[in-house]
């Protein structure tokens, strides 16, 4: 396996790997978990890639999807493509209390996507604890329906548009493709999706992943899910992936045990429900790996890259 770029959060993650290892007291549950979550606002910011990578591209347009300063969207336009262009929709991890859409700018799927006729969209969503994850969703589901309803004049084609997030923002992607309930409160259906694609997603089934997690990670699932069992089944998407959902889904993880469980029990849940899915393991180990995918996503020279194109295509034909 290739190695992975000197990017910001690389570093980081050398660094908290490299360190003596401290005692209880020194390394507390919470600073465990703030280093966990400055990791995931980088993978969800994108992390820095070799500039050379990236083809030059006009800067995004900005759009508010609604009031709050975090209801907006970057948006880029197709390059070739002058209208009725497919369309990505991104939406950043960061363990649902931060991330931001900027970060997209750096990394190379959207530069990868642009060059192949894609227009790609990078959306920012209130974030807990100011919110709860019910919001999130409703503010992705929102996102959509803006662009959905500004399709003709940003040179989009309405009925094909693909979300596609990472980490959190996989969980929220598969929330709202699956729980047709955000998408119609916002004035749009499930089926007014092209597909879904997911890369190294938590919490697909949020009981199980709290029963996975150790101790610190549990601070991190429990903020955003709380303890109510009744709540943490309502936000998992493999609890509602009988149809209605989105027509087709990929799902993409690394070797981490939890994430591979996690996206095999989800797709084996879809299947089941005769809804078209594919779920594929890529390499990388913990949160390492879990951070490339969302890096090198977009370079020819990884994995995801050439599975995630062959899938695209086979949604337009």
């Amino acid at each position: 396996m290739r190695a992975i770029p000197t990017s910001p959060f690389a570093r980081r993650w050398q660094r908290i790997a490299a360190a003596p290892r401290r005692t209880p007291r020194a390394w507390s549950a919470r600073a465990w978990v703030g280093s966990l979550v400055e990791l995931l606002v980088l993978a969800g910011g994108g992390g820095a890639v070799r500039a050379a990578e990236v083809a030059p591209s006009l800067a995004p347009q900005t759009f508010a999807y609604g009031t709050d300063p975090l209801q907006a969207l970057d948006f880029w336009r197709s390059q070739g493509v002058s209208g009725g262009a497919p369309l990505i929709v991104f939406v950043h991890g960061g363990g649902w209390q931060a991330g931001d859409k900027r970060g997209s700018a750096r990394s190379g799927q959207r530069a990868h996507f642009q060059a192949n006729g894609y227009a790609f969209a990078s959306l920012n969503y209130r974030l807990v604890s100011a919110v709860d994850v019910e919001t999130q969703a409703v503010d992705v589901a929102m996102a959509l329906k803006y662009l959905r309803d500004q399709a003709p004049p940003l040179g989009v084609d309405p009925r094909r548009i693909v979300l596609m997030g990472h980490s959190a923002g996989a969980h929220l992607a598969a929330l709202v493709g699956t729980d047709g309930r955000y998408l119609e409160k916002a004035g749009v259906q499930v089926g007014d999706l092209a597909g879904i694609v997911l890369l190294d997603g938590a919490g697909y089934d949020v009981a199980a992943q709290l029963e996975d997690a150790g101790p610190r990670l549990k601070r991190l699932y429990r903020a955003a899910f709380g303890t109510d069992v009744s709540r943490q089944r309502a936000l998992s998407p493999t609890a509602h992936a009988a149809v209605p959902n989105a027509p087709a889904f990929l799902i993409l993880h690394v070797e981490r045990p939890d994430s591979a469980r996690q996206s095999r029990a989800l797709g084996a849940a879809l299947r089941a429900a005769g809804t078209r899915v594919e779920v594929h393991g890529l390499p990388g180990r913990g949160l390492a790996g879990h951070l490339e995918i969302n890096v090198e996503l977009g370079d020819p020279d990884y994995a995801g890259t050439a599975i995630v194109d062959r899938w695209l295509g086979t949604l337009w034909r």
